[in-house]
């Protein structure tokens, strides 16, 4: 049985003293919360009716691990690799589909369903039923993918672990994100929003909504159910005016149609590329 408040504390106290990584206890204890992580039981970032929390003390158990963990050879039939965390096992009890040559670490967790081509997921990421990391994607560390979400090929999601207190990417349930976008820096794109092929997003980024007759903006998070395509807007600099990247949030897409449809409908009607 898992004693979260028990392994908490040791968690805290250990990140304050590093010293003490060298207890037994202590060791198991952080060893306990990336199995955990791994199964699903635990997550560095979960839902809330009003918005997601953010568990930092998971956070710091994940950065604890690398300092207690050894280099060593791991070998996957002809191929080796040399590093401190361990490969994820598994998949076929899992009900995970994964395609040569998909990688994700241990301490990350893949729900029913998932289907991973050629693709990275790393330690600490969560990643919902039914989704779809496609071909050369990376969900970084602690990265939270929702349910149905389709992360098309050679996006990245950013990943985060210093400092603890910072939220990870999150994408949630039934999200579309288009071909080589690139999510970064704790930006959060809420549920059955469409993202066409490289919208890039950073805690700087402006998210505009230029679908109505005044301008909206957003920062931060991009809106459910958004259609968001590239875009830049001028900046003034020393040398002179310069256009910058922004994301521009240019329809919805509708609540009447099922979620397949009402995708397609959007590219369609937006003329958005993925």
């Amino acid at each position: 049985m898992f004693e979260t408040e028990k392994i908490k504390e040791i968690i805290e106290s250990a990140w304050e003293n590093r010293e003490s990584l060298k207890l037994p206890e202590v060791v198991d204890a952080i060893n306990e919360v990336i199995e955990y992580l791994d199964k699903g039981e635990l997550r560095v970032a979960e839902p809330f009716i009003d918005g997601w929390k953010v568990n930092e003390w998971v956070k710091k158990a994940v950065i604890l691990y690398f300092p207690t963990r050894k280099m060593e050879v791991i070998e996957a039939g002809p191929f080796e690799f040399h590093d401190k965390i361990p490969l994820k096992k598994g998949y076929k009890e899992l009900g995970v589909r994964v395609v040569p040559h998909a990688v994700a670490r241990y301490g990350a967790f893949l729900a029913k369903d998932v289907i991973m081509m050629p693709s990275y997921v790393n330690i600490g990421a969560y990643v919902g039923e039914g989704t779809m990391v496609d071909t050369w994607a990376t969900v970084g560390s602690c990265a939270q993918i929702g349910k149905g979400v389709h992360l098309s090929g050679g996006v990245g999601i950013g990943g985060v672990l210093e400092p603890v207190q910072a939220s990870p990417v999150i994408i949630e349930d039934n999200c579309f994100i288009g071909s080589r976008c690139i999510i970064v820096e704790g930006i959060k794109v809420m549920k059955e929003a469409v993202l066409g092929a490289n919208v890039v997003i950073t805690a700087s980024t402006k998210i505009i909504d230029v679908s109505g007759k005044e301008v909206v903006e957003y920062n931060g998070y991009v809106p459910e159910r958004s259609v968001v395509i590239p875009g830049t807007i001028p900046k003034q600099f020393p040398a002179g005016t310069y256009n910058v990247p922004c994301a521009l949030i240019i329809g919805k897409r509708k609540e009447s149609t099922n979620l397949k449809t009402s995708l397609n409908d959007a590219l369609r009607e937006y003329n958005v590329s993925v």
